[in-house]
């Protein structure tokens, strides 16, 4: 028998949530993964831009799939005009913390979210900071309809979560088809947990591995070198490319 399961593909869901004060997926802050990637040298690349040739973050470093991203080369964040112009989409974004971080570090970010009350909120705080962000208010499996191909990079956090987890195949076919060719999705999927009851629901490494099968080539994969405390061990961030539609594998059916 099917678990009952809340209504999350409703906008009125997560609205309820925020109203009641029931938003404790919120960092109050950037994700630790995301920062420490762009500390370490990760980047987007524009398309038609060359990849850079200095150090770049290693998710992982060998078979067991340790963490193991060093610093940057010279000990600094990432310079703001890294970015050369690429086009990033944060689905899920709610008040916004990570794609601030992005448009702060040069790229141009559109943030997406069901929720009004996020929606509001995330552009009440890009407005208090001075940071350039366009800010959404959309149904994320709706984004193929006016956006394919329109982003140089996602960064995938806690929406994976926070669907059906019945619509994951649909969700990375929307990922898939909202990016460029050789397009970036940088993911950090938690909660790897067992069970069944969510939001967030249950992630395993294997419903990361069907998702992107056949879209996307992954480049390195691991588990984060840091995470908030109650989130510790229950993190795996993915590197991967997208593959083109008709190549070898691909699936945008």
């Amino acid at each position: 028998m099917e678990p009952h399961r809340p209504p999350v593909s409703t906008a009125g869901f997560w609205d309820g949530l925020y109203a009641d004060g029931q938003d404790g997926w919120d960092l109050g802050e950037p994700a630790p993964a995301l920062v420490d990637w762009l500390d370490a040298g990760g980047r987007f690349q524009a398309a038609g831009s060359q990849p850079s040739t200095s150090s770049r973050p290693f998710i992982c470093g060998g078979p067991e799939m340790a963490p193991a991203l060093p610093p940057a080369a010279d000990g600094q964040p990432a310079p703001r005009n890294a970015a050369a112009g690429a086009r990033i989409a944060v689905p899920g974004a709610g008040r916004g913390h990570d794609a601030r971080l992005l448009a702060r570090r040069g790229y141009r970010v559109t943030a997406f979210d069901f929720a009004e009350a996020a929606v509001v909120e995330a552009r009440r705080l890009a407005a208090a900071e001075a940071v350039e962000l366009a800010v959404e208010q959309r149904d994320v499996f709706a984004l193929a309809h006016d956006h394919a191909g329109a982003f140089d990079g996602v960064w995938e956090y806690t929406c994976f979560c926070a669907i059906d987890p019945d619509r994951r195949d649909e969700y990375a076919r929307v990922l898939h088809a909202i990016l460029r060719p050789g397009g970036l999705l940088l993911a950090c999927f938690f909660p790897l947990r067992d069970g069944t009851d969510g939001p967030p629901f249950p992630v395993s490494r294997g419903d990361i591995e069907r998702a992107l099968a056949g879209r996307f080539t992954v480049l390195e994969a691991g588990p984060p070198p840091r995470s908030v405390e109650r989130r510790r061990g229950l993190e795996w961030l993915v590197r991967a490319r997208k593959e083109p539609s008709g190549g070898p594998g691909a699936s945008d059916r």
